[in-house]
């Protein structure tokens, strides 16, 4: 196992909901998540819906700060949240949007245009990048939002579902992409729909119940676990809780 570059103790993350004028309330997405994150691993997030497991995403990304418990973090350690087009302006075009989105991601304006030829020949976009955003389709946007997160390289990359992204050949490629991505040495913290995704790329899986790190260890026991487990805790009308649900 590589060095130690994060470790969460005791994390809990609560918002507020406001009932009316005068009244609110409070909701704790995470109680109490505990784990060390090491350089080069691939470490898959499991867990039902409204577990918690977003919320996490964004605490490892800095987005949120817990509002008990710590997170340490190597210095310097630049982590990155997959988005398919993250602080777009759709007034400016797509080389202009492509050096705003490297900026928001935590990389330079010297690394995006150092990167520039490579994500338009991933976006396969051609001209179009000399357009504004504002004249892309959706499936445009996605594509250069894509290869903006699969060129630049941060530390830790945090993926929250693998995307679907444009048509099939693109999809093919995009995932092609990320299963080179974690395959490789980079740190990846991924949350999946997919047990056998989350079996045959992660090295070890958290599994995080009702905002608690309730058990981590190695992928494929502790998936083929949280299945039994779902599959013996379905609601008392029948429907069964998504399986490895965001």
């Amino acid at each position: 196992m590589g060095e130690r570059i994060m470790r969460l103790e005791h994390v809990g993350v609560r918002y507020r909901i406001r009932r009316s004028m005068f009244r609110s309330s409070y909701y704790e997405a995470l109680r109490d998540v505990s784990f060390d994150l090491y350089a080069g691993e691939t470490l898959g997030v499991i867990g039902r819906n409204g577990a918690g497991k977003s919320t996490l995403l964004r605490v490892i990304n800095d987005i949120i700060k817990p509002d008990t418990g710590r997170v340490e973090r190597r210095p310097g350690l630049s982590v990155s949240l997959l988005s398919l087009s993250l602080g777009f302006d759709p007034n400016l075009n797509g080389i202009d949007n492509t050096v705003l989105s490297a900026l928001l991601l935590g990389h330079s304006k010297e690394q995006a245009l150092a990167n520039m030829e490579q994500i338009a020949e991933f976006s396969e976009l051609g001209d179009f990048l000399y357009d504004p955003v504002l004249t892309y389709s959706s499936g445009m946007k996605a594509r250069l939002g894509f290869a903006i997160a699969v060129t630049l390289r941060p530390d830790v990359l945090l993926i929250d579902e693998v995307l679907g992204v444009g048509d099939a050949h693109f999809r093919k490629k995009s995932s092609a992409a990320l299963n080179a991505k974690m395959a490789s040495e980079q740190t990846v913290v991924l949350v999946s729909h997919s047990a056998a995704q989350i079996k045959t790329l992660c090295d070890r899986v958290v599994w995080i119940e009702d905002g608690v790190s309730f058990k981590q260890g190695q992928a494929k026991p502790l998936v083929d676990e949280y299945e039994a487990y779902i599959e013996a805790h379905q609601s008392p009308t029948g429907t069964k809780h998504d399986r490895l649900a965001a």
